[in-house]
Formats: C-alpha cells, sequence, structure tokens
C-alpha cells in the first residue's frame, strides 16, 4: 500500500473549534488559541456600534462644556434637546453630566470591542463586555423613562446614544449561547489571566 493509499485510508476527525496537526496521518487534535469559533460579523460590527457611539456621546459631553458649540437639533416641540440636556436628569448626583458618562462608557466599550479582545481566550473579557451592556442598558431604560415621563421631551442626539446601546447589547447577547458552553469562569490553570 503507498503513503498517498495509506493517508486516502484514514478516517477525517476534524473538530470544529480546533487546529488538526498532520504529519502523513493526524497526530492530535489541539484547541486552536483564543476563540476561532466567533463569527467575524461580531466583533466588526461590535466595533463600529462602539465607534459611533463614542462620536455621538463625544458630541454631546462637547455641547455640554462649550459655550460656542449648540446641539444641532429642534428646541421647540417634542423633539427639545436643549431641554433634555439642561434638565436636572441631566446629571448624575447632581454632579456628573450624563453625557461625560456616555463618553467614558463609549471609551471603555470600544477598548472591550476591539477585535483582539473578541479573539482574547481570557474568561472574563467577554463577561464584562456583556457586563457593562446590561448595566447601560439599564441605564439606558432610566434615561428613556426620564425624557418620556419626567421631561416630556426627548433629544435625538440621546436616542441615538440609546439605540446603539441596544444594538450592542442584542450583538453581544447573541454571542450568549456560545458564552454560557464556556462556562462562567476560568478552566483549570487559567485563573491567573
Amino acid at each position: 500500500m503507498s503513503d498517498e493509499d495509506q493517508q486516502e485510508a484514514l478516517p477525517s476527525t476534524e473538530v470544529p473549534g480546533h487546529i488538526t496537526v498532520t504529519v502523513g496521518i493526524t497526530i492530535e487534535s489541539v484547541p486552536s488559541p483564543g476563540r476561532s469559533d466567533q463569527p467575524r460579523w461580531r466583533p466588526l460590527v461590535a466595533l463600529l456600534l462602539s465607534l459611533a457611539g463614542l462620536g455621538d456621546a463625544a458630541y454631546l459631553t462637547l455641547a455640554h462644556y462649550s459655550t460656542t458649540v449648540s446641539l444641532v437639533c429642534s428646541d421647540s416641540g417634542v423633539v427639545n434637546c436643549a431641554k433634555v440636556t439642561t434638565s436636572p436628569q441631566s446629571m448624575i448626583f447632581g454632579v456628573i453630566p450624563v453625557a461625560l458618562a456616555g463618553l467614558v462608557f463609549f471609551v471603555a466599550l470600544t477598548v472591550v470591542n476591539l477585535p483582539p479582545l473578541w479573539r482574547s481566550a481570557r474568561w472574563w473579557v467577554p463577561w464584562l463586555r456583556l457586563g457593562m451592556l446590561v448595566g447601560g442598558m439599564c441605564f439606558v431604560l432610566y434615561l428613556v423613562s426620564a425624557e418620556l415621563l419626567v421631561i416630556g421631551n426627548i433629544c435625538l442626539w440621546c436616542t441615538g446614544v440609546h439605540i446603539i446601546t441596544l444594538l450592542l447589547f442584542i450583538v453581544v447577547i447573541s454571542d450568549l449561547p456560545r458564552l454560557m458552553a464556556g462556562g462562567f469562569g476560568p478552566s483549570q490553570g487559567e485563573s491567573d489571566r
């Protein structure tokens, strides 16, 4: 029997998410580094949405602190950015502008949504991403209820941030089944990562 006949006779043992090392025959199937089973669209979409949120939050923050920059938005009727962004609800504990909190949130979210961190083998990275977005969604629900029920107006730029946060939450939550399959903590020998 020739070498080619022997190779053809060997059963294929390809395992998704593993690298198969062959030298004439399959020697070993080992887990590939990082999270190679990650669909390629998630990191790209998450990064683009994070950057969009970062830009929106930066504009809101600049408008908050600047006397020369005003929001390009209606200031009369139901859509009234000026009324929303100057209301008491636009400050956290009366001292931290919500716009600044949003900017800090999106800076951190942009970092955890960088493609290398989506491929990271560190067990805590996807859980941090998910936790940040659960917290972000809770804050969005508070802000939307404040706009609709307390202030009586909405801000289009703020709504943009809310929609971006919701879309990011959907992207990250779509990864939950794979995340749950990996467990809630480090595997043996990974606790120091």
